[in-house]
């Protein structure tokens, strides 16, 4: 077991900043295992980002749904500014994967948005908890760190900038206004993620059945590979699902709905007396495995590109079966 301190917690906040591009990039093959060094150019935009983002809502003491909005946010930072991919038709092929409003790459952006609010954001936030469960409700940093890891993000998203568009999308700039609204939009989610939200309640779990671990595993794994396979087109060519032209909005709409019924349902669920840490463990590791092997698919061009996917695969479902020793309640 880690050993923890009631005080900030430097192992903690290291974990979260390591664990964020790993899930985020490495573990989903976006980021192949051949370069996997460049993990450490996504550190300071993934990793600091994120646990600016977990401490600014530890602090505000939000619920986990808070957490959603905020994720939007961090991904309307990293592709609307960083990369410019929420405009720009060429880089990663934007353009091409369906719903382009007004130079708006609609379809890239909900499958992008749905992806960092889960597998950038609430994945890597939620293990970080289950490896430190004392510090589930406390923050990591104190304000001297929580500062300069504000400025170690915003540098990050920096040299994304000057890292990525200027050799994989050569010549484009974005019109000014398309940062600046990408700022204001998720300035304004991080309003209502942070002031809006009710705070955390403090009354007791509600009765009611929930699902066995095992089952909502199952169903995570399941559910997460179809609302992939329905957002994302393989190797970021031509259309998700297989569609062409308009037919699109029938796997966009279909797998937002997926993504917003299954996470109502979790909400539910973890607000009641009989949900235990094994349900958030099997939840989450359901979802990473899914998401692997779903990389595999859609990113691996190489045997050590699928090899390594498989490892990662297989090391996630080690790690779960170590954690899974401890059965602390996760607070909702």
């Amino acid at each position: 077991m880690i050993t923890e301190t009631v005080g900030p917690n430097r192992l903690a906040a290291w974990t979260l900043v390591v664990l964020t591009p790993v899930v985020a990039e490495l573990a989903w093959g976006s980021t192949p295992m051949s370069m996997a060094w460049l993990t450490l150019v996504w550190m300071p935009v993934y990793g600091a980002g994120v646990l600016l983002i977990r401490e600014a809502w530890v602090r505000s003491r939000r619920p986990w749904l808070a957490l959603v909005p905020l994720g939007v946010a961090y991904e309307l930072v990293e592709d609307g500014i960083g990369l410019q991919a929420l405009t720009s038709p060429s880089l990663y092929r934007a353009g091409e994967w369906g719903v382009r409003v007004l130079g708006f790459n609609v379809t890239y952006w909900e499958a992008n948005a749905v992806y960092h609010a889960l597998f950038s954001v609430l994945v890597p936030i939620v293990l970080t908890h289950l490896a430190f469960p004392s510090h589930r409700g406390r923050p990591y940093l104190r304000t001297p760190g929580l500062v300069v890891t504000g400025v170690v993000a915003v540098l990050g998203v920096a040299l994304l900038r000057v890292a990525v568009p200027p050799f994989q999308d050569p010549g484009y700039l974005a019109p000014l206004a398309a940062p600046v609204a990408s700022a204001v939009v998720a300035g304004l989610l991080a309003v209502v993620a942070l002031r809006v939200l009710p705070p955390r309640g403090s009354s007791a779990p509600r009765p009611g059945p929930v699902p066995a671990p095992w089952a909502l595993g199952v169903a995570s794994l399941l559910v997460t590979g179809v609302v992939l396979w329905l957002m994302w087109p393989p190797h970021s060519q031509g259309q998700p699902a297989g569609t062409h032209g308009l037919w699109v909005l029938a796997p966009m709409l279909a797998g937002l709905v997926l993504v917003v019924v299954s996470g109502l349902a979790v909400v539910r669920w973890s607000a009641r007396a009989a949900w235990s840490e094994r349900h958030a463990l099997l939840l989450v590791g359901g979802m990473l495995v899914a998401h692997t092997l779903v990389g595999i698919g859609f990113w691996a061009r190489s045997a050590v590109d699928v090899a390594g996917l498989v490892v990662i695969a297989l090391v996630t479902v080690g790690l779960a079966a170590l954690l899974d020793r401890r059965r602390e309640p996760v607070p909702a």
